[in-house]
């Protein structure tokens, strides 16, 4: 982690760490974007109740913090986009789940395709992640990544049914 190695525990008792950590999961040893997004699926069962509206200005403020959060752990690290700041992929993941149905079959379905997409960072994704730098940066390529998983899961959606 560039100079600073503190132990993981130490870092999570700062707030903005513990949010771009995405509550520590970006700690695994193995995929943390993942672990970032599983752990994010009972947050969208959480919100799945709101109104789209209200969904959508929870993602937004979220969003907001995230470009926040990501910003400072980002100077801190002395690394721009650090695997384990997961942030990006809690925001993701809710984004593509706008509008899906909060079942199980559903949640699941938008995890790997929002991992996907993630991943696979089609044009302008990989564009945007190269050339935009700091929290907004890390923020934005995973946002893009989330209209395409979102729009897929719309379609998937629309033929399931």
């Amino acid at each position: 982690m560039s100079e600073k190695r503190e132990p993981h525990l130490k870092m999570l008792l700062n707030p903005a760490h513990f949010l771009s950590f995405g509550f520590g999961s970006g700690f695994s040893p193995i995929a943390p974007g993942t672990a970032g997004t599983a752990i994010t699926i009972p947050l969208f069962w959480l919100l799945s109740s709101l109104t789209p509206l209200q969904y959508l200005l929870v993602v937004l403020v979220m969003f907001l913090i995230g470009v926040w959060v990501c910003e400072v752990t980002t100077r801190y690290l002395g690394v721009h986009d650090h695997g384990a700041i997961v942030w990006d992929e809690v925001v993701g993941y809710l984004l593509t789940m706008v509008m899906i149905p909060a079942e199980l079959v559903w949640m699941i379905v938008g995890f790997f395709v929002f991992r996907l997409f993630d991943i696979w960072k089609p044009w302008p994704t990989r564009d945007l992640d190269r050339r935009v730098k700091g929290g907004f940066g890390i923020m934005l390529d995973d946002v893009m990544a989330a209209v395409y998983s979102s729009i897929t899961m719309q379609i998937i959606l629309y033929i399931w049914r």
